[in-house]
């Protein structure tokens, strides 16, 4: 079993409104230093997979067809290997 643990941003070239909101009320809250913001989603996913090639496969087409949407977002993703009983919440 693996545990996907996924980012997914907009590309630089789209506008992140959210972004721009909290970068605007970070600096109002005195934290001057902060400088470009950006929004994005994280995700934690647990595959039951046999291998971690099967397991890249299947994350991989999840962003692609439902998580992540293609024309505005990128996403990458980290795998780790878990025992069954780390999975259960």
């Amino acid at each position: 079993m693996y545990q996907a643990r996924i980012h997914i941003t907009l590309k630089p070239t789209v506008n992140d409104p959210q972004g721009v909101t909290v970068l605007s009320s970070l600096h109002r809250l005195g934290f001057n230093s902060a400088g470009d913001v950006r929004v994005g989603k994280f995700l934690l996913v647990n595959i039951d997979a046999t291998d971690r090639a099967k397991a890249e496969v299947a994350v991989t087409e999840m962003c692609q067809k439902l998580l992540a949407n293609p024309v505005i977002e990128d996403f990458t993703f980290d795998l780790e290997e878990i025992s069954a009983s780390k999975s259960a919440p």
